[in-house]
């Protein structure tokens, strides 16, 4: 079977990617040249895509060119674009209060979502909520609780770790250099430990994350700075930008003791693994470890501006007026994160499962002969592909773009998939069949898929 006949028998079953016009298109090409005039340059385009619409697991931008979408914002449309009962949500909201500011009033759709939020924290004790505008914000509220709890001034956090671009934030990522240059001095006080970074799909390589907290023991709490001076570590269970790296089972648990061992805060950052996304509600269920505090976003709102920090109650020691946000909680976002909930809570969680397993097999089935193809990692619907270079995996991004799948890079030389929860099975397979075909466009040796010939023409 062609890719054109594939296209055509995808597109009898469910709306899959139809690109009519070259890339970009006549439309796109403008509105691209206006952006260039006024944006800022430090925004990273990672190719031209110019987004009209979208609806579920697909986007159609200026030109009418439809692509699949195994991106989702950077995992943040976690129920599709547009799913009705997010939208009807939103509207509703918009059409009753759109802002109150819920620092210093309260407002209904503020408490409920922080009740349920709380109600889903992945600790047995009490949880207390605070609503942030984004994930950045979120890790920046977390710090604060930490340092004001403990009166401890040192955070460690991990070498490839991205935590976000505020100062703060700024200051625990370490994930490319581009992202820090120019913004010093960052917050003082802040050491990288290494993190481990196990590549286990052929390779068997990166160890259990035992050397990595040895290093962090000796090197870094034994010479660099007293444990008795750290008030948190804070760790991705996966790292996210930095390349799709699952945390080891054993590295987590010793990040936990040493936390118990010396009073330190730990807190997970989810949130770009929380909301189910990799096949639990929360990555640290798949560790079985309770960190104190979690961060989350992203998905949180199925594209709405929201995040939250949660954290265990003794923690939160702090008084009015020592943190605060005139926009977070806003009604709109809070009705939007209430409808995502629902529909997460309702099968999304279990279909990131069932889904990511069958994105995993058929990546996996697809490179098994490509030997540019280095590593494959993840959990749930958020899987990692690493190649020999960047080179190697921007080709790769744009090759697929070019065929109608919006994948993104991360790390020094990965391609992630983190498409919406709501993915079905065409979808999962026309994705897999569109990565075949862009590998196959690059030159590489590739396992031909069932109904896909050996050229991919």
């Amino acid at each position: 079977m062609t890719v054109r006949a594939f296209r055509q028998a995808a597109d009898a079953a469910s709306p899959i990617p139809n690109i009519i016009t070259e890339l970009p298109g006549p439309r796109a090409r403008e509105i691209i040249a206006r952006d260039a005039a006024v944006t800022s340059p430090s925004l990273t385009r990672a190719y031209p895509l110019v987004a009209e619409s979208g609806k579920g697991y697909v986007v159609t931008d200026v030109d009418g060119n439809q692509f699949l979408d195994f991106a989702a914002g950077i995992a943040v449309a976690a129920t599709g674009h547009a799913h009705p009962k997010v939208a009807d949500a939103i509207a509703a909201q918009a059409h009753q209060l759109v802002h109150i500011a819920a620092t210093d009033f309260y407002e209904p759709r503020y408490l409920e979502l922080c009740e349920r939020l709380a109600a889903i924290a992945p600790f047995e004790e009490k949880a207390r909520v605070f609503l942030t505008n984004s994930g950045t914000e979120a890790i920046e509220g977390a710090i604060k609780l930490a340092r004001h709890h403990t009166g401890r001034p040192a955070i460690i956090a991990f070498e490839g770790a991205f935590h976000g671009r505020t100062m703060g934030a700024l200051s625990l990522t370490n994930s490319k250099i581009k992202q820090r240059a120019g913004f010093g001095p960052l917050l003082p006080m802040v050491y990288h430990a290494p993190f481990p970074r196990v590549r286990a799909w052929h390779q068997g390589t990166g160890g259990d994350g035992s050397a990595e907290l040895e290093h962090l023991r000796k090197a870094i709490l034994g010479r660099l700075v007293p444990p008795e001076d750290v008030a948190a570590i804070v760790f991705e269970p996966i790292q996210g930008e930095g390349g799709y790296f699952p945390a080891p089972d054993a590295f987590v648990r010793g990040l936990r003791e040493i936390c118990d061992e010396y009073g330190i805060v730990l807190i997970a950052d989810e949130i770009q693994t929380g909301m189910g996304r990799t096949g639990r509600m929360w990555a640290m269920e798949h560790y079985k470890v309770e960190p104190d505090v979690i961060t989350v976003a992203k998905g949180i709102a199925s594209g709405m501006p929201l995040g939250a920090f949660i954290g265990k109650d003794h923690l939160f020691t702090w008084t009015a007026g020592a943190h605060g946000s005139t926009f977070a909680g806003n009604p709109v976002c809070c009705a939007a994160a209430l409808a995502t909930l629902d529909l997460v809570e309702g099968g999304l969680v279990e279909n990131a499962a069932r889904m990511g397993e069958r994105l995993r097999a058929g990546v996996e089935y697809a490179s098994e002969e490509c030997g540019g193809v280095h590593d494959i990692r993840g959990m749930g619907l958020m899987l990692g592909v690493e190649f020999g270079s960047h080179d190697e995996a921007n080709a790769l991004e744009y090759a697929a773009f070019e065929r109608g799948l919006l994948i993104l890079e991360c790390g020094e030389a990965s391609i992630r998939f983190c498409p919406p929860l709501i993915v079905d099975e065409a979808a999962v397979d026309t994705a897999i069949r569109l990565y075949t075909e862009a590998l196959a466009s690059l030159g590489y040796p590739i396992r031909p898929l069932p109904g896909l010939d050996e050229t991919g023409g």
